[in-house]
């Protein structure tokens, strides 16, 4: 049986789906209740990390763990996390951190998901390290715009970074909590090639039939925005990786390829899927 926090957001629900689709026995783990019915193999329970005490029924009998740090892991105790599953009989872990990691290592932003990551490895379990890029799933929150005015607004309109469709993460997570070969590994997990904002816009609109206007913001425009509902180190964070990214964060990795023995999925196959959204 495999556990998945998580659950319900935009990496966990398609991994409940694929673990689901290749027979697995899934715990579908959450703080809310998923919408919509789950497949037979598929069991919800409702628990916070923050209470890992909440997480032991859930635990109990699994085999593997997919961890997702919610937030930026804030009130969280990785060890007490970890302890708990490895009492529960979990032997093999896959935690989903950030590429940010390892690309901006002195950033406070990410201090909690190193935590968890010299956590993870130094827990005894089989563990395996996942570190995503951009989700192309951000452009979501441009999806007001798009359905009500055709427009979307955006700061630094031509910095392109290669951002990773949910579904490819979710992939390569159920080969890890599936394959015991890939413990030990640490993945840098990117689309298949960097895609700008303005690109994005336009792929949006070919997705919906309808030209898309973009709009450039400036970088204080774009972070009096964001601080509305995320804490300041991230806005600044997040700022600085999409308008002053490093070498290393434009880079296409290879890993999902290697994993999946496919390459990531474009922003335009994500646009077309996630269409109805912008509508």
């Amino acid at each position: 049986m495999i556990v998945v926090t998580g659950a319900t957001g935009n990496v966990g629900r398609h991994l409940v789906r694929t673990l689901a689709s290749a027979g697995e026995w899934v715990t579908a783990v959450s703080r809310r209740v998923p919408a919509g019915e789950l497949p037979g193999n598929v069991e919800f329970q409702q628990a916070d990390p923050a209470r890992p005490e909440s997480l032991k029924p859930a635990l109990d009998g699994a085999d593997a763990l997919y961890l997702l740090v919610p937030g930026d892991g804030e009130g969280l105790d990785p060890h007490a996390i970890l302890d708990t599953a490895r009492a529960a009989g979990v032997r093999r872990v896959v935690l989903q951190s950030s590429q940010a990691t390892a690309t901006r290592p002195h950033s406070p932003a990410h201090t909690r998901l190193r935590a968890f990551e010299d956590a993870v490895r130094e827990s005894g379990l089989r563990w395996t390290v996942l570190r995503p890029s951009g989700f192309a799933s951000n452009a979501y929150m441009w999806a007001a715009s798009v359905r009500s005015e055709r427009t979307i607004t955006a700061p630094f309109a031509d910095v392109a970074l290669p951002v990773i469709d949910p579904a490819d993460i979710a992939a390569v997570a159920a080969e890890a909590l599936r394959d015991g070969s890939h413990a030990g590994r640490t993945y840098e997990l990117t689309g298949p090639a960097p895609v700008s904002p303005r690109e994005q816009a336009r792929a949006i609109g070919d997705a919906l039939g309808a030209p898309v206007r973009f709009v450039e913001q400036s970088r204080a425009e774009a972070r009096e925005l964001l601080t509305r509902f995320m804490p300041e180190p991230v806005v600044e964070a997040t700022l600085g990786i999409l308008g002053e990214p490093t070498p290393e964060e434009r880079r296409v990795s290879p890993d999902v390829e290697r994993v999946l023995g496919r390459a990531p999925r474009p922003f335009t196959a994500w646009a077309v899927d996630n269409a109805a959204a912008f509508r």
